[in-house]
């Protein structure tokens, strides 16, 4: 029972120090788990988000035009009363009074209310209210559209940037084994040549060789530092960890679905926004003819008048009587606005933006018959391409055994240190090789992704 507790005791002491350990291991960052960083915190995001949004409420204005449009107005003045016959146009900058001169004149000045209201509601329009809200609908869609693609576009941006630092990791530790490798026949060549088994110029050459791949080193790590800045411009944090995505790089999985013909989706955010542009230019343009035909419109009003100046002729400037001696006045009509100058004007607009839909139309075409070569031609690339990595990578293997055997050859004096660095060379190439395809492999595949809309494979597999 004893031996029982001791035993548990061990055990819940273990786990509590094992408990810190695993609460401070970093998440290893994927290229999957890094975008979900930028889709929240990227500000580039937020400026297309609010301008689709001012799109939105600008079609809902646009919208409300046709409601009816209320007015009211409401004053009170101090002013005089003489009276003038005659009529008049009331134009801006005049205003109208009513009188009589043989009035008594009590006071040179009269108080006076006035409020009014009018309404005023189109109620055809030959559908020109109609096509102007489609072309505000049209413009927030393309407005949304544009946003996809422009996350379509930072999704590729943000996978080449970190195949570009995956890629100069690789480069880095290729240069740090070249360095290990150098530093070893270094030693071995400097030893041999103090024991007399070897001239003292193999020193010299081991030596200068190690110097070079250390210069080689720190040009690498200088690359990579520039890179994983530039990826933080757009993730916007310090720690990052790639690991697992370090293997997958150079290990690439081969993405089956690429033996299928895969074509350019008609709802490519970069072809839609196209066709929301033509649809926009097509309602537009009618809007600009039907502006051209009659407006019919109910038209209202009710107006309250008040005033000093009373029916017996006398006048008062008090402010109170400015509410007494009052009229109340009501107006009910139809009425017909035709500017008919505008047929001939707004029929040469509206075609103009009929040929500018056309033109957009052609372009849409155009845009999605080179997507469709590109995406093809990536496509074939690809797959010869990872055939070219299964090949370097057997070449790999091969050439470190034979540098292996080499090396063991050198030690017992049977080949040249020009020899074993010649085999040296050709093993830097061959890894060389693989990474250069494994870099080619990656930046295809973001560029496939881009085409197809469709990140799901690179996001899930590096």
């Amino acid at each position: 029972m004893i031996k029982h507790i001791v035993a548990t005791t061990y055990l819940w002491f273990a786990i509590a120090s094992l408990s810190p350990i695993y609460g401070q291991q970093q998440i290893d960052h994927t290229l999957g788990n890094l975008w979900q960083q930028v889709e929240e915190n990227y500000p580039g995001i937020g400026v297309k988000r609010n301008i689709a949004h001012a799109a939105q409420l600008k079609a809902m204005a646009i919208k409300t035009s046709s409601l009816p449009q209320l007015k009211t107005q409401v004053q009170n003045t101090f002013g005089t009363y003489e009276g003038n016959a005659g009529a008049f146009f009331p134009q801006p900058g005049f205003f109208n009074v009513s009188g009589n001169s043989t009035a008594q004149e009590n006071s040179r000045l009269a108080a006076n209310s006035f409020a009014s209201a009018t309404i005023e509601w189109e109620l055809f329009t030959f559908g020109r209210i109609k096509n102007e809200n489609e072309a505000a609908q049209m413009l927030f869609q393309k407005k949304v559209s544009e946003q996809e693609a422009y996350i379509l576009n930072l999704k590729k941006v943000l996978s080449e940037r970190y195949i570009t630092l995956l890629y100069h990791n690789a480069k880095l530790d290729l240069s740090k084994k070249n360095t290990e490798r150098l530093d070893d026949i270094r030693k071995i060549s400097s030893s041999l040549a103090l024991s007399g088994l070897k001239p003292a110029a193999d020193s010299l050459l081991a030596s200068s060789s190690y110097m070079q791949a250390i210069g080689e080193y720190d040009h690498w790590m200088g690359n990579k530092h520039s890179s994983y800045i530039k990826l933080k411009e757009l993730y916007g944090r310090e720690n990052l960890t790639y690991t697992s995505s370090i293997h997958r790089f150079s290990n690439p999985k081969e993405k089956y679905h690429l033996l299928a013909d895969q074509g350019i989706s008609n709802t490519h955010p970069v072809l839609v926004t196209l066709e929301k542009q033509a649809q926009y230019y097509i309602h537009t343009g009618e809007a600009q003819k039907k502006a051209a035909m009659p407006s019919l419109k109910l038209l209202g009003g009710y107006g309250y008048r008040g005033t000093g100046v009373s029916t017996t002729e006398k006048t008062s400037n008090a402010w109170q009587d400015g509410f007494k001696n009052s009229t109340n006045n009501l107006l009910v009509g139809i009425g017909l606005t035709w500017n008919i100058t505008s047929l001939y004007t707004n029929r040469f607009r509206g075609e103009s933006l009929l040929k500018e839909a056309e033109g957009t139309k052609l372009l849409q075409t155009q845009y999605q018959q080179a997507m469709q070569a590109d995406l093809s031609a990536s496509q074939t690339k690809s797959i010869w391409k990872y055939k070219q990595i299964q090949k370097s990578q057997i070449a790999v293997k091969q050439a470190q055994d034979a540098y292996i055997m080499y090396l063991a050859r050198y030690k017992s004096g049977l080949i040249t240190l020009s020899e074993l660095l010649q085999i040296r060379n050709l093993l830097e190439q061959a890894e060389n090789n693989h990474i250069e395809a494994s870099l080619s492999y990656w930046i295809l595949l973001a560029h496939e992704s881009e085409l197809a809309a469709d990140f799901d494979y690179l996001f899930n597999n590096l």
